[in-house]
C-alpha cells in the first residue's frame, strides 16, 4: 500500500500549549463520555436496596436535621421562609457542587488503570462526573419544586418568584465550572500528594458553613465578615438562585460577575496544571 493511500483513524500529537483544549477531539469521543456517564449513574447505587431513591432520601434527611439543629435549636433565620423550602434550596445547589468537586478531584488516581492502557482525552473523565451528577441534581431540584408547589398551592405563605429564576441554567453551569476547576486542580496535585484528598474532604465540609446554605446572607451584620462571604464564589450563585425562586437573598450583579470571572480564571489554571500533569502522571501514580 502506498504511503499516500494510508488513512489513519487516530492521530496523536503533542500539545503545544498548556492551555489548549481540543474540543473537536472531545466531541469525537462523545460516545465514550456517554458511556462513562451511564457507568457513574449505574454503579453508584447498583447494589443498594433503594437505589436512586437515595437521591431523594438524602436531601430529605439532611433537611430534617437542619430544621432540628439550625432552625429549632440555634434559631437561625430563614428570611421568613418555611424552613424545608429554604434549606432544600441551598442543599440541592450545594450538593451538586460538592459531589462534582469530590469526584473530579480523584480523576487521575481512580482512573490510573484505564489511562495507562488506552488513549482518550483525559478531560472526558471529569466531564462525565459533572454530567452524571446532573441526574442527581435534577431529581433533587424536582423535589425542591414539589415542596415549592405545595407551599404555593396549599398554604398562605407568600413566595415572590421573579425573572431571575430564568438564570438557573447559567447558575448550574457556573457551579459545574467551579467544581471542575477546583476538582482537576486537586486531582493534578493528588498524583504526588495523596493526603490532599483527605484535606479536601475536610475543606469541603467547612466550606459549606462559609456559604449561605443554611442561613441567609442578610444575617451577616459585620462588614468585614460580609466582604469575606461575598468573596466566596459560591455565595453569589446560591443567593441569586434563592432570590429568583424565593424572592429573598442578595442579588447584586457584581457578585455574580465576580463568580463568573473566578470560574474562568480557575478553569484556566486547572486546565494548565491538568495538561501538564497528564503527560507524566503514570510515573507517580
Amino acid at each position: 500500500m502506498a504511503k499516500q493511500d494510508q488513512q489513519w483513524t487516530t492521530v496523536i500529537r503533542p500539545k503545544e500549549k498548556l492551555l489548549s483544549v481540543d474540543f473537536k477531539e472531545i466531541w469525537q469521543y462523545r460516545d465514550l463520555l456517554t458511556l462513562f456517564v451511564k457507568r457513574n449513574i449505574i454503579t453508584q447505587y447498583k447494589q443498594t436496596v433503594l437505589g436512586p431513591l437515595w437521591y431523594v432520601i438524602q436531601p430529605l434527611m439532611t433537611t430534617v436535621m437542619y430544621m432540628v439543629v439550625f432552625g429549632g435549636i440555634a434559631k437561625i433565620s430563614t428570611d421568613g421562609l418555611p424552613q424545608p423550602l429554604f434549606y432544600l434550596a441551598g442543599i440541592c445547589f450545594w450538593q451538586y457542587f460538592s459531589d462534582c468537586l469530590t469526584k473530579t478531584s480523584n480523576t487521575f488516581v481512580a482512573n490510573a488503570s484505564i489511562f495507562g492502557k488506552v488513549y482518550f482525552p483525559r478531560l472526558i473523565t471529569p466531564l462525565s462526573d459533572a454530567v452524571s451528577n446532573l441526574v442527581r441534581f435534577g431529581i433533587q431540584f424536582a423535589l425542591f419544586l414539589s415542596v415549592y408547589a405545595y407551599y404555593q398551592l396549599f398554604t398562605d405563605v407568600q413566595i415572590h418568584t421573579n425573572w431571575y429564576a430564568l438564570l438557573i441554567p447559567v447558575l448550574v453551569v457556573m457551579l459545574a465550572g467551579l467544581a471542575l476547576g477546583f476538582g482537576i486542580l486537586f486531582s493534578s496535585m493528588t498524583t504526588k500528594y495523596r493526603d490532599l484528598q483527605l484535606l479536601l474532604s475536610f475543606f469541603v465540609s467547612l466550606w459549606m458553613y462559609a456559604t449561605p446554605v443554611i442561613y441567609p446572607l442578610s444575617t451577616i451584620t459585620n462588614p468585614k465578615l460580609m466582604l469575606v462571604m461575598q468573596l466566596n464564589p459560591l455565595t453569589g450563585i446560591i443567593e441569586f438562585f434563592k432570590y429568583g425562586m424565593l424572592g429573598v437573598g442578595c442579588h447584586e450583579w457584581w457578585m455574580l460577575g465576580y463568580s463568573f470571572a473566578f470560574m474562568i480564571v480557575l478553569l484556566s489554571i486547572g486546565i494548565v496544571v491538568f495538561n501538564k500533569v497528564q503527560r507524566s502522571f503514570m510515573d507517580t501514580v
